[in-house]
């Protein structure tokens, strides 16, 4: 059973359909062991992925304030090794990145093969943030959804896996984790005013979202939006998705690093000095 819902091209999305505090069935006990096979297997598929060096992996995480986007990250720090994967963390854009192209911050941030990438954030904001706070005509963010499409395609094209996760909080769930970070010292640094006031854009924010969801999950990139009111379900969901998706490749890596194998042999035999030497 896949725990996550994988948004099919053109399907129509409505996310108050979607239970934000499913649990898929599962008690919390059995949810945290099934992530923790999950991320053994994880961790080898992404060794693999490194050593053979013909695909990347680009793992996208969009959410409303406190749906869990640096928690999904300190959990998949716990499946992966931190040498060959990297986080990049799109905010408002500097006064640089404005005078360019939208996608012109986030191409160099795509990973190469080999490497797993994270955003935190992304190059969705400019159908989010940018929609929601008319910060751009209509028809401009209108038609970013098109050039969104094409540009994932040709990092897909190149041999990026691209999975891209909505993380999705009720707005009950969302409040109590806002009230939870005032009252903790050790968290209040997280909490701003802007975080009140992006709450009350709720409905906006999901018009925005469903239209994302709807018109930029395709075959080569899909979206997954992930019941995220329980963290232990939505480190599952995540988990579980990442290695659904890269366990397809793993026979061709093998193929791959078995002829590696072979010409390192090779070429030892060649090097190594004789025994009479």
């Amino acid at each position: 059973m896949a725990h996550a819902h994988r948004i099919k091209p053109g399907e129509k999305v409505r996310l108050d359909d979607v239970k934000t505090d499913s649990d898929g069935g599962l008690t919390e006990a059995d949810a945290r062991e099934k992530t923790a096979k999950l991320r053994d297997e994880l961790e080898e598929l992404q060794e693999m992925l490194y050593a053979a060096g013909a695909h990347g992996a680009l793992i996208v995480l969009q959410g409303r304030d406190t749906s869990g986007k640096d928690g999904t990250i300190r959990h998949l720090s716990t499946c992966l090794n931190v040498q060959h994967a990297t986080v990049s963390s799109f905010k408002q854009p500097t006064p640089l990145e404005l005078r360019h192209d939208f996608l012109w911050r986030v191409h160099p941030c795509v990973p190469a093969r080999g490497m797993i990438s994270i955003f935190n954030r992304s190059h969705y904001e400019d159908v989010l943030a940018v929609r929601v706070h008319d910060l751009a005509p209509k028809k401009v963010w209108k038609a970013r959804y098109d050039q969104i499409n094409e540009f994932e395609a040709l990092v897909a094209a190149n041999d990026t896996v691209i999975l891209k996760f909505l993380l999705h909080i009720s707005k009950g769930e969302q409040e109590r984790r806002l009230l939870a970070r005032e009252q903790d010292p050790d968290k209040a640094w997280k909490l701003s005013a802007s975080d009140w006031k992006e709450r009350a854009l709720w409905d906006k924010y999901t018009e925005a979202y469903e239209d994302m969801l709807e018109k930029c999950s395709t075959d080569a990139a899909s979206w997954y939006v992930v019941p995220a009111d329980h963290k232990w379900h939505r480190d599952l969901c995540i988990t579980e998705a990442i290695v659904d998706a890269l366990k397809p490749l793993r026979k061709g890596w093998k193929e791959t690093l078995r002829e590696i194998a072979r010409v390192e042999l090779a070429q030892l035999a060649v090097d190594k000095p004789s025994k009479k030497g």
